[in-house]
């Protein structure tokens, strides 16, 4: 015993390990299930994810429903429908030319006689097995999932959801923010210690929000380009140490593409530490496990569809000092994350 008080005196008090790092399942488990339904949301919570993501667009009547994109031509049934051949047609958002079918352009009650279908069926054609069998989801029903399932597993299940065009959307008179600030405050989240983190690749879509909601808002950050609200010369210019403190004047973290925490190599880069310097917290995106999406030393084999190291992948992440991570897999980004504690590193 006396020398066991020596040696703590010695090596000083332990290091306080902070809190566990966060799963965030992407798009629900859309490594499983087609992205962005209940199905997807369901499969992530039954494999331990501490919160779903659901990306956010707006309807014709101003109801906010779970796509990738305002864009459902990939992910719904849309094309099939004849009745609605008509609504095809060409936008260009954020800069970028698209055809086919939008969210605004339908009701709630048109977009619910759609069917989700697989993104990538390509890279998962075992989720194209369930096209055609879930709905598009609204956020009202993906609170009351997390809200059901905290209640029946008796852990918390929060919810992060993403704003998605909010500049473009606001530009045909649908601005999200005071929408969403009061949808989640009529759920009983208006606090800093409520299960939600808002996210946005927006500037003045999150300092807006920062006025309305106390939630906490994540700044999400890519390895290139910019904001497309034009609010910062690029992305790069956010992540030096000063544009990192601007950051932190109005949001609670940063969401930042994978290889600008750990590149390809496998050797981590000093944004965690800048990060933390400035009070934010840090989720990186998206762990994936097919061998199209990840680093070349965890591939195993050559087919692109093929599941390699994704846990080795995901460990070095979390010993770069990561707060939690976005993965279509939250199977093993649990076993990953409960792994590396165990480990002791």
């Amino acid at each position: 015993m006396l020398l066991m008080l020596f040696a703590l005196a010695v090596a000083g008090p332990m290091a306080d390990p902070g809190p566990r790092p966060i799963v965030i399942a992407h798009r629900g488990a859309s490594g499983e299930r087609p992205e962005h339904t209940i199905a997807a949301y369901e499969r992530a919570i039954e494999v331990g994810a501490d919160f779903i993501e659901p990306d956010l667009v707006l309807t014709k009547d101003n109801v906010f429903v779970a796509r990738h994109e305002n864009d459902i031509t990939n992910t719904t049934d849309v094309a099939a429908h004849p009745e609605f051949a008509g609504r095809k047609t060409v936008k260009t958002i954020d800069g970028e030319r698209h055809e086919g079918w939008f969210t605004e352009d339908f009701t709630l009650a048109e977009l619910k006689t759609l069917r989700a279908k697989e993104r990538l069926p390509q890279l998962r054609p075992q989720n194209a097995a369930y096209d055609g069998r879930f709905e598009v989801p609204t956020l009202a029903e993906v609170i009351a999932l997390a809200k059901k399932r905290s209640a029946k597993t008796g852990r918390t299940i929060g919810i992060y959801p993403e704003t998605k065009h909010p500049t473009y959307f606001a530009s045909i008179g649908k601005p999200m923010e005071q929408r969403l600030a009061d949808q989640l405050r009529a759920a009983g989240w208006n606090s800093t210690d409520a299960p939600v983190f808002i996210q946005s690749f927006e500037v003045n879509n999150l300092k807006a929000l920062r006025r309305m909601t106390r939630v906490r808002l994540i700044q999400l950050v890519a390895s290139d380009g910019g904001p497309a609200d034009r609010a910062q010369p690029s992305y790069a210019a956010m992540l030096t140490p000063e544009g990192l403190r601007a950051v932190a004047t109005y949001a609670d973290g940063l969401g930042p593409e994978k290889k600008l925490v750990v590149a390809d190599d496998g050797v981590a880069t000093a944004l965690v530490r800048h990060a933390h310097a400035a009070g934010l917290k840090v989720h990186p995106w998206t762990l994936r496990a097919e061998n199209y999406f990840l680093p070349p030393a965890d591939r195993i084999g050559t087919d692109p569809r093929a599941h390699g190291r994704l846990r080795d992948e995901i460990a070095r992440q979390l010993a770069a000092g990561i707060d939690g991570f976005f993965t279509d897999f939250p199977y093993d980004g649990v076993a990953a994350r409960d792994a590396f504690a165990g480990s002791g590193k």
